[in-house]
């Protein structure tokens, strides 16, 4: 086995630099096209008809091609992330934390939503606080936990990618929620439109959860890499079977509060992943970075999906 990944790490160090680049969005084109051109996931409409269990498992099928596969794609930049010159590593970190800060910002604006149309918008709006704030105590006790693990060990970043990739799950679980809603009323359209929008939206979550580990000394095994992929897009799922059997305004505001309260800590762990070998955080490039990524969320969530394609 070992020859063989030091076989696969000399192949990536000697591919060209634009392949590395590039790579991820042609096949990020290819999976597009392939969308539209077969619509593989059959009629939405004649499912208002169908069994739970055969609709269940359509959403399933929905669920882990919007949300597992487009991360697995943006992943496939770690051999360009990892190439990095420091500084410009940092500034990818200051990116992810950018989309990270966009959206516990969505995601907060979300569960405010949910919680008014909950049957006690106080009380939905007590428990949400109240989940954030356990989940921003107890996942910084975690990582605390997680370094003093490392403390000696040269793959801290690990620990911070885990971090990330679980607070971009529990993001997923409103797209999931989404998504159900507009199939559960067979609109085939609307279920098509919110497949692609997120599908590239996710896309960007790839390199977020893998920039933490591109500064580690030793590349993650492949099993990493697969857990670190299905923990943040495989929540969507989740979401999926709640929004066709257990839909609730109350349990959608919880959820998304827990959320907003693991990014909150998540980014302040990328902050420190940046002062471990930085002589200050705010640099030019950093905040570059920061703005950078928050304004490619901007303009994937606002624009793209709220103007193109009207979700």
């Amino acid at each position: 086995m070992e020859p063989l990944e030091q076989t696969t790490d000399d192949w990536l160090d000697s591919a060209p630099r634009w392949m590395l680049a590039v790579g991820p969005l042609v096949i990020l084109g290819a999976v597009v096209l392939v969308l539209f051109a077969t619509s593989p996931f059959g009629d939405a409409a004649a499912m208002t008809e169908a069994s739970t269990t055969e609709v269940l498992w359509t959403i399933t099928v929905i669920s882990v091609f919007v949300g597992v596969v487009p991360v697995a794609i943006g992943m496939l930049w770690f051999p360009f992330i990892r190439g990095l010159d420091p500084r410009w590593l940092h500034a990818v970190l200051a990116l992810s934390a950018g989309v990270l800060a966009f959206v516990a910002v969505e995601m907060t604006d979300e569960a405010i939503g949910y919680a008014v149309d909950a049957p006690d918008p106080l009380l939905a709006g007590g428990l949400a606080i109240v989940a954030g704030l356990v989940t921003f105590g107890v996942v910084g006790a975690a990582s605390r936990w997680s370094h003093r693990q490392l403390r000696d060990s040269s793959n801290q970043g690990l620990g911070v990618a885990y971090l990330v990739a679980i607070g971009l799950g529990l993001h997923s679980v409103g797209e999931g929620i989404a998504i159900a809603g507009a199939f559960a009323i067979g609109e085939v359209g609307l279920v098509m439109l919110l497949v692609v929008g997120f599908l590239i939206h996710n896309v960007t979550e790839g390199p977020t959860v893998v920039a933490a580990v591109a500064r580690d000394s030793r590349t993650p095994s492949l099993f990493h890499f697969a857990a670190l992929g299905l923990i943040a897009g495989g929540p969507l799922v989740l979401g999926g079977w709640l929004g066709i059997v257990a839909y609730s305004p109350l349990l959608a505001a919880t959820l998304l509060a827990v959320g907003v309260g693991a990014i909150v800590q998540v980014v302040v762990e990328v902050v420190g992943l940046i002062k471990l070998d930085a002589p200050r955080v705010l640099t030019r490039l950093n905040a570059a970075g920061f703005v950078v990524g928050v304004g490619v969320m901007f303009l994937l969530e606002e624009v793209i999906l709220d103007i193109y394609f009207g979700i």
